[in-house]
């Protein structure tokens, strides 16, 4: 989701990346956290990773090979996953997953024309069957604009960004994602989500709720399409975690997540699934 500290848009998505994206906040574990176990069907030979600057692996000092879709690869390997097909675009959100305009495209690691989703989609219609899992993380940046980490205020327009969040999931992403792993009536790989910690929780505690009403609205999302969803603010534990989890106390002031932060939520999804 982000990028530099005052420039993050999921390639270092400012504040509401930050406050929406990344989160970490303390005890109390959103009921998106526990996965919603219905019966996986398990990794199969490709995993397919989308969403924002979390899933293409941003880090400041230019790391972008030891994200949690990395991380997680390499356990699915143990399990057949043999090819990781990673979509995700710094900076996008859940309007430019749909329709294009993904702001830093030239950071994708998988080549590929048009709208995340659109890709995602037609690989796969190409990989009929093969693919599974699919995760996905994404909405923070659609609500970046709306909080101020200056002075810790939040925009009158987040509800109506949260709602279209809502919308674009529920209306277009999720039912598309699943009719396309849907073979014969079967589905035919697990989609699995990911909540949000939240890197400004130290420098403005009262971002926890805002954090905590976004994981509450995906976890609602996901359960009407009988998807799983994996609980990073809770893995991520409480304040005392930012440091070491993301980079907000380094020089860069950057809210994406250090090589041991993506190593925790890439544990996450593996206990989260049971994979």
């Amino acid at each position: 989701m982000l990028g530099k500290a005052h420039t993050y848009r999921l390639l270092a998505s400012p504040v509401i990346l930050a406050v929406f994206l990344l989160f970490i906040s303390a005890p109390v574990a959103l009921a998106a956290s526990h996965v919603q176990r219905l019966s996986l069907v398990g990794p199969k030979q490709y995993y397919l990773a989308l969403g924002d600057s979390l899933a293409f692996g941003y880090q400041p000092n230019l790391n972008y090979d030891d994200g949690y879709a990395d991380d997680f690869f390499s356990n699915l390997q143990s399990h057949g996953d043999q090819k990781l097909a990673s979509l995700g675009c710094p900076g996008e959100t859940s309007s430019t997953l749909i329709q294009g305009g993904c702001p830093y495209p030239f950071l994708r690691k998988y080549f590929y024309l048009g709208p995340q989703l659109s890709a995602a989609i037609n690989y796969l219609h190409r990989h009929v069957g093969q693919v599974s899992p699919v995760t996905l993380d994404i909405g923070a940046n659609d609500l970046l604009p709306d909080i101020n980490a200056s002075n810790c205020t939040v925009s009158s327009s987040f509800d109506s960004d949260l709602a279209k969040v809502d919308q674009n999931l529920t209306g277009t992403i999720l039912p598309q994602l699943t009719t396309a792993l849907t073979v014969n009536g079967q589905l035919t790989g697990d989609l699995v989500l990911m909540n949000y910690y939240d890197p400004y929780q130290n420098i403005c505690p009262n971002s926890v709720p805002y954090v905590q009403t976004l994981n509450q609205h995906l976890q609602t999302d996901v359960n009407a399409f009988g998807a799983t969803i994996v609980d990073v603010f809770s893995a991520f534990g409480g304040a005392g975690n930012i440091c070491t989890y993301t980079w907000m106390c380094s020089i860069f002031k950057d809210i994406h997540a250090t090589d041991t932060g993506y190593s925790v939520i890439a544990s996450t999804f593996e206990s989260g699934t049971g994979y």
